[in-house]
């Protein structure tokens, strides 16, 4: 069953709407990243008042895949991002749930819990790559089935008391011991119906969409969450795409997965987001002509202030 932790309900919230950022922070077409300056950035985030920093897992490049950023692994930089900041959530968005060992996402999950002070939410999805599958030696026909059965047995090992399934005499379980159960959340829809996200998960994270088939996709979740959790919150989450421009009042333009605004239409974009249903953006900042780091400053001075009171 869903969790409740601290970090969470700081990121999700009903009613209200908090911003994070995806790492890494990179110029339109760069491939190379210097993770020095992405700590750096990560630092500027915690400082700024940011509510989570978003890491994907990207396992293996290929020149079909669109990305062609090369990523860390996810851990190690969550690692890194949990020694580098003190208040800011870490996510992963998403671990490959399917084609890693779910003990050693639980593991791994656990240590960085520990290493932020309970700062990690545990974000699994499913991979959308057959050839990766593949390379894994996995079916992706079996990528439902696999979600579902580590899922699982990645839920009672995070919970607490921890657990390991199937159990043995004498039982395995995990170390550290945690305080509270580490938070998951479906991101993407792993193949399972929304039904079974509202019912084992906190909450569903999705791509952008255009708002008229984002707010379906937000109905269609409201109405799964009050079949299967009429009582409890679920969470809504969306994972945007910014090119923010240097002239505050541009108005919005649509790009793959996003936008390119000015402040002011991001504002509004945000709000209107808000109104509709969302609880968390965290933005994938993406420019040709200006840097990172001044993207961030003008979000954290100008645009935070409206949604993380």
């Amino acid at each position: 069953m869903p969790v409740s932790s601290s970090i969470a309900d700081r990121i999700f919230a009903p009613g209200k709407l908090s911003i994070g950022l995806t790492l890494p922070l990179v110029v339109s077409g760069q491939h190379i990243v210097d993770f020095a300056d992405q700590i750096e950035l990560a630092r500027l985030a915690d400082r700024s008042g940011f509510r989570a920093l978003w890491v994907r897992d990207v396992p293996l490049n290929s020149t079909d895949y669109p990305d062609p950023v090369g990523h860390l692994d996810p851990w190690v930089l969550l690692g890194a991002l949990a020694a580098n900041t003190q208040n800011i959530a870490l996510a992963s968005g998403a671990i490959v749930l399917t084609l890693r060992h779910p003990l050693h996402i639980a593991k791994a999950a656990i240590s960085v819990n520990t290493l932020s002070n309970g700062r990690f939410l545990l974000g699994l999805g499913s991979g959308d790559r057959p050839p990766e599958y593949a390379a894994f030696g996995r079916e992706s026909e079996d990528r439902r089935e696999l979600y579902r059965h580590h899922w699982e047995i990645v839920e009672a090992a995070v919970n607490v008391p921890s657990r390991v399934i199937p159990d043995r005499s004498p039982p395995f379980y995990l170390l550290p011991q945690q305080s509270a159960s580490i938070p998951m959340l479906a991101v993407g829809s792993g193949g399972q119906s929304v039904d079974w996200i509202a019912r084992h998960s906190l909450g569903w994270m999705t791509y952008h969409r255009e708002p008229q088939a984002q707010r379906g996709r937000y109905s269609m979740w409201r109405a799964a969450v009050d079949r299967v959790a009429p009582d409890g919150f679920r969470a809504f989450g969306v994972a945007m795409r910014l090119d923010l421009s240097d002239n505050p009042d541009e108005p919005a333009s649509e790009l793959s997965l996003g936008y390119r605004a000015g402040r002011h239409a991001l504002i509004a974009l945000l709000h209107e987001m808000r109104d509709a249903g969302t609880h968390h953006v965290t933005l994938n900042v993406s420019s040709e002509t200006r840097a990172a780091r001044d993207i961030v400053e003008e979000i954290a001075e100008h645009v935070l202030p409206h949604f993380h009171r």
